[in-house]
């Protein structure tokens, strides 16, 4: 399938609303930035939908099938592959932005930017922890300590620097969220569906997400044409304009012969990761703190040694079509880190995996987080 880049820019200040409930009196809703891909997949494929004259009432009940978008109970050939925090550069083209890697901590020693790696290493026996593989992600420091340092991303340049396994310069390879997007307090107000007026005592605060001018969000498609036209992005409907790019969205690519050369590499996840593991990828075994985890997943084969995870986070969303909340599910967050050893693949074995994501051939053709651009990583040099 021949992949369609665009970039979404916001008309308006967007409400991307995390999974807490919000709109009792009093209460305040949370922005959740950047939004989980499925707000860009639902919004791009209404518009695909809408494009295509397909009538939305009986999509919704399952009558009408879209070769490309599916049905909400069979997802079509409709892939999101990318979704990207992105900003527009003074040459026109677009660089995607990424959440800081999970091995990598940003410093700040007397006012100076430094940026360490966490490495991997075999801790003393009578170390006693609840790591469930061999190696811990270790941050080796010395006499002086310091806090990490919170809200940076990763230019594209930086994630090319990380997946080569070079060093990552504060001044070129990190921006501060503050330069991308602000926040800003907004009042909301309850309506009576039915009176179709404000109810009375039911004002609720919310967060509302102020893009820079130039910044966006990259998308790239498989298995649908993306026609130009305004999207109705996230909550409460607010206007975004999409934009087909061909050829001008930066997306950083590994060395794969590098990696499959070396026989191990290091897996980042680029979006949020839902496993039926857990925290361990789709395609991994049962974890032995001894013997590491094996992996293996459409012709790639190794063993997890390590893995650096945040905090698990619940991805949700709405169905429109159904008009209920999606299932919650437990998700390891963009920006985890895998290592893994004894890796037995080819370059084209690599880039199919990276292309098709973490899902099992069922899942890839069933599951709808598939379409929604969930499971997505990249590989790296470890």
């Amino acid at each position: 399938m021949t992949p369609t880049d665009a970039f979404i820019e916001a008309l308006d200040v967007l409400s991307l609303r995390g999974n807490k409930l919000f709109g009792d009196p009093g209460s305040w809703g949370e922005a959740s930035m950047p939004p989980p891909p499925s707000v860009a997949a639902g919004a791009l494929r209404s518009h695909l939908l809408v494009h295509r004259g397909v009538d939305l009432a009986a999509f919704a009940k399952g009558a009408v099938r879209d070769p490309q978008v599916g049905s909400p109970d069979q997802p079509g050939a409709f892939t999101l592959a990318a979704f990207q925090l992105a900003r527009r550069k003074s040459d026109g083209r677009i660089e995607p932005l990424y959440p800081l890697p999970a091995d990598l901590v940003v410093q700040d020693r007397k006012g100076e930017r430094t940026v360490a790696h966490l490495r991997p290493i075999r801790v003393n026996a009578a170390l006693r922890g609840s790591a469930a593989l061999p190696l811990w992600p270790v941050l080796a420091e010395g006499p002086e300590r310091s806090k990490p340092v919170g809200g940076v991303w990763l230019t594209a340049d930086g994630l090319r620097a990380w997946m080569a396994g070079r060093a990552i310069e504060p001044g070129e390879h990190l921006v501060e969220s503050g330069a991308l997007w602000k926040l800003e307090a907004r009042v909301g107000v309850g309506l009576d569906a039915h009176k179709r007026r404000a109810e009375d005592h039911k004002l609720f605060s919310l967060q509302a997400i102020h893009l820079e001018p130039g910044v966006g969000f990259a998308v790239r498609v498989l298995g649908a044409d993306v026609p130009e036209g305004i999207l109705r992005f996230g909550g409460d409907g607010r206007g975004a304009r999409l934009a087909p790019e061909p050829e001008r969205v930066d997306w950083p690519e590994p060395d794969y012969e590098a990696i499959a050369q070396a026989g191990r590499a290091r897996l980042l996840l680029t979006s949020p990761g839902i496993f039926a593991r857990g925290w361990l990828p789709t395609g991994a075994g049962e974890p032995d703190p001894i013997q590491s985890a094996p992996f293996e997943l459409d012709g790639v084969r190794g063993r997890i040694v390590c893995a650096a995870v945040p905090r698990t986070q619940v991805v949700s969303g709405f169905d429109l079509a159904r008009w209920q909340p999606k299932t919650a599910q437990r998700a390891a967050p963009a920006g985890s880190v895998y290592w893994i050893e004894d890796l037995e693949a080819t370059p084209e074995a690599l880039r199919k995996l990276a292309a098709r994501g973490l899902w099992t051939d069922e899942a890839y053709d069933r599951d709808p987080r598939r379409s929604e651009g969930f499971n997505r990583f990249v590989w790296a040099l470890y």
